[in-house]
């Protein structure tokens, strides 16, 4: 004489079936970040960058920033030895989202940009400036969030600034999202 199942055997049966289904198939996979030793928390970058950061920021853009500031201006340089604002553009978005773009803040805006409006931007845009006498931009940064953007200065080499300063609003030249 042979049992029949019961119910809740049934049920545990089946939910089984489905869990290994799930889980074969890889229907979700969660892979292991391994973040570097020196990698900064949510509550540190806030603090550094004078912003609060959410989950919806982009904690990678921040962090390498933050490894940045700091570092000296240097016309044409590319290491933490010393950077120009361009340079420094190029490393971060070619470390950060995986683009290469051109080495000028000229050629930037023309070739690897969507012009967009001051009111428009979003992190990762980019923001250019026209400095002196140029006809063309000559000073890139990144923005951040909250008028806030990164960049190399001449004078403090890597670090932040504010949309709303003085100088920034009068030599503004318009916001690039990266095609």
């Amino acid at each position: 004489m042979t049992r029949k199942p019961t119910i809740p055997c049934l049920r545990l049966a089946l939910s089984l079936l489905i869990a290994l289904t799930l889980t074969a198939c890889g229907a979700r996979r969660t892979e292991r970040v391994i973040l570097p030793a020196d990698f900064k928390g949510p509550k540190e970058l806030s603090r550094l960058y004078g912003v609060r950061l959410t989950p919806d920021d982009n904690i990678f853009l921040y962090n390498a920033g933050a490894h940045w500031l700091g570092v000296p201006h240097r016309m044409g340089g590319l290491t933490k030895r010393g950077v120009d604002c361009s340079g420094f553009v190029q490393i971060i978005y070619r470390e950060i989202y995986g683009k290469r773009l051109e080495r000028t803040a000229a050629d930037m805006l023309k070739k690897n940009c969507k012009r967009v409006g001051r009111g428009r931007l979003r992190e990762g845009d980019l923001v250019f400036f026209r400095t002196g006498r140029s006809r063309t931009p000559n000073h890139v940064g990144i923005y951040l969030k909250n008028g806030r953007f990164i960049h190399t200065s001449t004078s403090r080499g890597v670090m932040v600034s504010s949309l709303s300063e003085p100088y920034y609003t009068r030599t503004w030249l318009t916001g690039g999202r990266v095609k």
